[in-house]
This record gives C-alpha cells, structure tokens and sequence, in this order.
C-alpha cells in the first residue's frame, strides 16, 4: 500500500506539470505562429477597426502569461471555453462584427464530449483488432524464430509498418467500400461505420506489436532459467506459460503504452479525418484549419491528461509483474 500511494502522488505530480507544460507550449505556439484567429471569426468585411476591438474584447491583444493565466482559472473552474467558429448547433458560422456572438457560440467541453464517445469506440475495436491477430502470431514466432511463421510475419509486418495510413486507408476504401461494397466508409451512421477506420489502425498497430512481441518471447526463450527448469523437471510448456510470457510481458506493455500514444496522438486523427469520422480526431483538424483556439486547446490538454493515465497504468502493472522495477 504504502508503494501504491507513493508511486501515485510521484507520477501524478509528474503528470499535472507535464499538462501544464504541453498546454503552455500549445497556448503560445497557435498565438506566435503567423494568422489573426480574429478575421476568420468575423469574415472578410470587417475592418481593421472591428477587428481589433473584437480581438481585445476576446483577450487575445492581451500578453501571453495574462491569457495562459486566465485560461487555467477558467479551466480549474470546469470552464474550457467556447469554440470562435461552432455556434450550440454546431454549425460553422462567423462572429459578425461585434463580440456579442460569442455568447451563442458551443462550449468546448460539450464538443468534446459530443466527440470524445467515438473516438473512444474506433480506438478501443483497433486495439481489439490489433490484439486478435497480434498476440497470437507474435507468441508463435518468438518460441520458433527459424520458422516459416516467424519470415512471413517480419516481412509482412515490415510492409505495413511501412505504409502510411493516409495511402492504406484511402486503398481499403476502394476495395472494400467501392469495389465490394462490404463495409461502409465515410460518415457515421452506425457501429458498422466504424470498423473500416479501425481496420486501418489495427493493421499499424498490430504491426509493431507482432515484432516487438516475437523478440521479447526468443529473447526470454534464450534465458538460462529455461534449461534450468526443463533440468528439475519442469515441462517446457509449464516454462512458457509462466515465465516466458510473464518476463515478455513487460517490455510489450511498455511498447503497448507509447504505441496507444501514438495512436492517440496522430493515427487516430488522420484516420477520422479521412474517413470524415466524428470523433476527436476529425474535431481537432477542423479546428485547426479554422484556427479555433479554445477547441484546439482544450482537445491537447485532454489527450495529453489519457497519455499521462495510460503510462501510470502500464507502469503500475509492470511493477506489479516485475517487483525489482522502480518507477
């Protein structure tokens, strides 16, 4: 118990002033880089004039630690702000040429979580998707590396790690969707729409875990505690399921957390925006492009927060696996 609390006030110490940074970072970089947020939220007709008010009136004339300052009251309050562009039907619309549109402008708190339920579906069904075929193929061809099992996976593996997933979403589109008309593609208007999108995931996904995973399983085969055991009579299959396994274990979850990262941090969004999916993703690049500050942000503090929870989980449970680690 005692371990558990202290792991837990360390790493979320560790975590809160790793949001805090990356909000920083974020915060400052959409206001250094080049284009005025402010003549996309009231149109090409307003003047110089109407601009500046507006601007002023929304704080973004005031300097950089006053507006990070203010933004982390109103976030400690629950209050992550309102989108410059989505108004409460969430609809694209402009200001016009006073501030007073704001008012019926949507809270980005309710777009992310309007969005957040389905990016958390298409993440979790690529991840079962990935672990169906992964785990199996990868356990395979760790305990026989001179098998044919073990070639055809690295090279197939090598392949699709390779592919980009813009290129391979946009294939399977063609052949499965177009051509064969065996799953829907682009939208959402059910579970179905979300397994092509998560097909794409998977196959990036799965193919780093079926290289890591078959040299974590040859690496742990080649131990010496191995013939040690198989020595006192131990079969080897009793070896397997309860060392092999359990030391592969640790550097796989290691390997699952910073690859969940990278699925939420950049597959995840391309893919949504390729198959125009509602999720976070497809949020985030739109808010982008409209330079719509307040989504931008507030999407980059939640990520950033489940980047955090998933490597204290995969820790935890690696120190739980493996008690001489320390965290």
């Amino acid at each position: 118990m005692a371990f558990f609390l202290s792991f837990m006030l360390r790493r979320l110490t560790q975590g809160l002033l790793i949001i805090l940074l990356v909000g920083f970072v974020i915060f400052a970089l959409l206001r250094i880089i080049p284009g005025d947020p402010v003549r996309i939220i009231v149109g090409p007709m307003a003047t110089e004039t109407q601009i500046e008010e507006i601007a002023k009136d929304l704080g973004l004339r005031d300097p950089l630690v006053v507006q990070f300052g203010r933004y982390l009251v109103e976030l400690s309050n629950g209050d992550m702000g309102n989108s410059f562009i989505k108004n409460k039907s969430g609809a694209n619309v402009v200001m016009g040429r006073s501030s007073e549109g704001l008012d019926n402008k949507a809270s980005v708190f309710d777009l992310i979580v309007t969005a957040a339920p389905y990016s958390i579906q298409l993440a979790g069904l690529s991840v079962v998707f990935a672990l169906m075929f992964s785990l199996p193929v990868g356990i395979a061809a760790g305990l026989r590396p001179d098998s044919w099992i073990n070639k055809i996976s690295f090279g197939i593996s090598s392949i699709f790690v390779s592919l980009p997933n813009i290129w391979l979403g946009i294939l399977l589109i063609l052949i499965l969707s177009t051509k064969l008309h065996w799953l829907p593609a682009i939208g959402y208007k059910g579970f179905s729409y979300t397994i092509l999108p998560a097909i794409v995931l998977a196959i990036e996904l799965s193919s780093v875990i079926v290289r890591a995973l078959s040299s974590s399983v040859t690496s742990a085969m080649q131990e010496t505690y191995i013939q040690a055991g198989v020595v006192r009579g131990l079969s080897v299959g009793h070896m397997i399921r309860h060392h092999v396994l359990r030391n592969a274990a640790i550097p796989m979850l290691n390997l699952f957390g910073a690859q969940l990262g990278g699925l939420l941090l950049g597959s995840i969004f391309v893919v949504e925006y390729i198959f125009n999916y509602p999720g976070l993703g497809l949020l985030t690049i739109n808010a982008v492009f409209q330079r719509d500050f307040p989504v931008i942000q507030g999407v980059a503090i939640l990520t950033t927060a489940v980047l955090v929870l998933i490597n204290i989980v995969v820790d935890l449970i690696s120190a739980s696996i493996d008690r001489r680690l320390q965290y």
